[in-house]
């Protein structure tokens, strides 16, 4: 049975305290910063990505992180050695990280995960309490679609808003029933346990080059997957790929009176 958690319910499930970050990425369209040093660690307006991220986790009082790198591993966890305070990290490094993407790196944490956790990518800047919303299971971040976005949107059902209907890949389109994804979502245990039977069925078939939003997008249309939205769009959110977009985030951080400096 698909499982949704309405933002009106007042039964709410418990907070989620846990985060499951992927950093293992190569980040070759950030080189050379990324030659000698993770992406995760690049620094916005002289904070790193991940210490950015941190902080936020530490708002919300977060216990638990598991993160999955690849190249650069022991930078990660000296950085987060020096950062972590009382969140317990648990590692996960991918021997493959030069030669698998996203999906295989979500598919080494199937049996990590043993509680509803927050799925976030390690190369986005968004304001803390951009997060809360999302501490309830089954729920995924998306924006309407702007100029400078591209890749995975969503479809949502005209009549329910916050209801995905379908994802998209690699789609860019501007009608009003379709917003980009932020690469933010929520899970239950029991839909993550769904996910991880689907993702050992994809990595078993050698699919180990895909992203994993083509599993979701699966699970969607064939209706094992529910999503709720959580619209970004009041806030500053910003994903960094390339050295442009490391440019013009920095750009609109100062625009929109972001802090330099990490204030939560």
């Amino acid at each position: 049975m698909k499982e949704i958690y309405n933002l009106n319910n007042s039964e709410r499930p418990e907070k989620i305290t846990t985060a499951l970050v992927l950093a293992a990425g190569t980040g070759s369209r950030l080189s050379p910063l990324t030659n000698d040093a993770p992406k995760c660690l690049t620094r916005v307006n002289e904070i790193e990505i991940l210490g950015r991220l941190i902080e936020t986790l530490h708002h919300h009082k977060f216990k638990r992180l598991v993160i999955v790198i690849g190249p650069f591993e022991q930078q990660i966890k000296d950085y987060l050695k020096n950062i972590s305070k009382n969140i317990v990290v648990e590692y996960i490094v991918s021997p493959v990280y030069k030669t698998t993407n996203n999906i295989y790196s979500l598919w080494l944490a199937r049996e990590k995960m043993k509680e509803s956790f927050v799925l976030i990518e390690s190369d986005l800047i968004f304001k803390p309490s951009q997060l809360e919303e999302m501490l309830v299971p089954n729920r995924i971040a998306v924006s309407h679609i702007l100029p400078w976005m591209n890749g995975t949107t969503i479809t949502i059902d005209k009549q329910l808003p916050r209801q995905v209907t379908a994802i998209n890949l690699g789609g860019h389109s501007t009608n009003d029933t379709n917003f980009k994804t932020v690469n933010i979502y929520s899970f239950s245990l029991k839909s993550w346990r769904q996910i991880g039977d689907r993702l050992d069925s994809w990595i078993s078939k050698g699919k180990v080059n895909d992203y994993y939003e083509a599993v979701f997008s699966e699970m969607v249309a064939d209706g094992s997957q529910s999503f709720e939205c959580v619209y970004f769009d009041n806030d500053f959110w910003y994903e960094i790929d390339t050295i442009a977009d490391l440019h013009e985030c920095e750009k609109l951080m100062l625009h929109t009176k972001q802090p330099l400096s990490i204030v939560v």
